[in-house]
């Protein structure tokens, strides 16, 4: 059998070393992986060929990197017995450090000159591990690393503590490899943790991606039989479309075909009685002319009173709107609609009570309503309705009113101008003023509210009170400069003391009061 290769030439790994990512690589690989050598002192970064992670080199160089011990002991594990290569090594001699196959281990207790030598027996795989070659000191090869240098974190040699590493705490590595195999367990049954957990998520993404896959396949079957629904309805649409239109065109057709056989039955019959009267006005006698008057008087009266049209009786305009809702087809909303009316701007009229006159600051409006050239009511919307409202006196001052389209050939225009005054409005579908644009709309200053109270008189609403005054200007004797019931000015009926008006729902005739006068009009209000 043969050793561990390198994962990045795939030869048999030459001084493997351990990267961070915990991947070896042989020292040849290693040196030509990543940039050039940096500055000296600079680590230099590379990527891991097996992980793409993204790690560092020593400062020092790939001679840094801690040496693979693991696969070397896969590699010679992998290579056998020493002695004879054929068996697998079962035991290790101590004294030569041979790796020795059962057969060789008898054989070598048996020879004089290594009968003396300590053979041990390989019983786990971490003993097959260290049944190699002794790890020898990189700085001291000939020493074996033996200790380990607590301040530096790493094995040394006896020479190695005698010299850089003298004044650091070292021991024996036997000693301290409970402690620090310890904690390499606890980090360990953490991993592991991690690992249950991680393949836990991963089984659980592997679901989810069924799932979708499963779910995908379900939603693209849906997408498909309502496609295939779809792609139905708008045949089906269509072929409704194309048979409407074929009547439509038979109908328009017949009627032009009946004008027709009408026009030229007249243009025969009349020619025939002009040829006939011109031929006896200049062939007939005069006796024959006054036998044949009143039969030639009579037909010509008839013919000349036959009333005809002088344009065809029906017209060219079929037009295909695709943006036209067209209700429902097989269970599916479709578009598109054939239209033979179309709207008339010099048809179309304005409705509403706000159509002259409005509020400031109140929100007002009116209807438009659009007919075809026959003036019949269209029944559909989607023209080009605009509208513009512009202050007479206030070029700047301009209303943007709201056009709402209801679809059933009824527009809604909504405004709420913030100046009093005179506006000139303009309604136009497609360009054209329609009936009665433009106009004028009044915008009257904001509703007035009342003051006072809407009473019968002065003298019930203030409980006797003399100095309780009206603006109706009824008074009452005996010192009352109220109005009181069937007294001089009295209205006769309710009305409200700020102003007299006899309507609850009117705006107030008066202002805010400003002087002593005015305001003991309004005492009632208080009392």
């Amino acid at each position: 059998m043969s050793g561990p290769r390198c994962p990045q030439c795939a030869q048999p790994c030459a001084s493997p070393r351990l990267l961070p990512c915990l991947h070896s690589l042989c020292e040849p690989c290693l040196r030509r992986l990543g940039p050039p050598e940096g500055p000296p002192g600079a680590a230099r970064p590379v990527l891991c060929p097996v992980c793409d992670a993204e790690l560092s080199l020593p400062a020092g160089g790939v001679g840094q990197l801690p040496p693979d011990c693991l696969a070397r002991s896969r590699g010679r594990a992998a290579s056998g017995c020493d002695l004879c290569a054929d068996g697998a090594a079962a035991g290790r001699c101590l004294t030569c450090g041979l790796r020795l196959c059962r057969f060789c281990c008898r054989a070598h207790r048996r020879q004089k000159k290594t009968a003396s030598h300590a053979v041990t027996e390989l019983e786990s795989t971490k003993d097959c591990s260290q049944a190699g070659k002794p790890l020898l000191c990189p700085s001291h090869p000939t020493e074996e690393l033996q200790l380990f240098c607590e301040q530096c974190d790493q094995p040394v040699c006896r020479d190695c503590v005698l010299g850089r590493h003298r004044q650091h705490p070292c021991d024996f590595a036997s000693n301290v490899i409970h402690r620090h195999g310890d904690a390499l367990r606890e980090l360990l049954q953490s991993s592991q943790r991690h690992l249950d957990t991680l393949e836990d998520v991963l089984s659980q993404v592997d679901e989810m991606g069924g799932a979708v896959r499963s779910r995908a396949e379900a939603v693209a079957a849906e997408i498909c039989l309502f496609a295939r629904g779809y792609v139905k309805a708008i045949e089906e649409h269509r072929d409704r479309l194309l048979k409407q239109l074929e009547d439509l065109k038979v109908q328009k057709e017949n009627l032009l075909h009946l004008q027709k056989a009408q026009l030229q039955q007249l243009l025969l019959d009349m020619r025939t009685g002009v040829e006939f009267t011109e031929h006896l006005l200049t062939s007939g006698s005069d006796v024959e002319i006054l036998v044949s008057k009143g039969v030639v008087s009579s037909r010509l009266t008839q013919l000349n009173s036959v009333a005809y049209s002088t344009h065809p009786s029906v017209d060219d305009r079929i037009h295909f709107s695709p943006h036209e809702r067209a209700g429902q087809c097989c269970g599916y909303e479709v578009f598109g609609a054939i239209l033979n009316k179309v709207v008339d701007p010099a048809r179309c009229t304005l409705h509403g009570e706000d159509l002259h006159s409005a509020r400031q600051s109140q929100l007002s409006g009116f209807t438009l309503l659009c007919r075809d050239t026959a003036g019949e009511r269209l029944g559909r919307g989607g023209e080009a309705v605009r509208v513009t409202i512009t202050h007479r006196d206030k070029s700047h001052c301009a209303v943007k009113p709201t056009v709402c389209d209801n679809g059933d050939g009824t527009y809604c225009i909504s405004y709420s101008p913030e100046e009093p005054g005179l506006y000139a409005v303009c309604v136009c579908v497609k360009g054209q003023h329609v009936q009665g644009s433009p106009f004028t709309l009044t915008v009257k200053p904001k509703f007035r509210e009342h003051q006072g109270v809407f009473h019968c008189c002065t003298f019930c609403s203030s409980g006797g009170q003399k100095a309780a005054r009206c603006a109706c200007g009824g008074i009452m004797p005996g010192g009352y400069q109220g109005c009181g019931h069937g007294h001089k000015g009295h209205p006769g009926c309710h009305h409200w003391s700020c102003c007299g008006q006899v309507k609850e729902s009117s705006e107030c005739l008066c202002g805010p009061p400003s002087d002593t006068s005015q305001r003991s009009l309004l005492r009632t209000v208080a009392l």
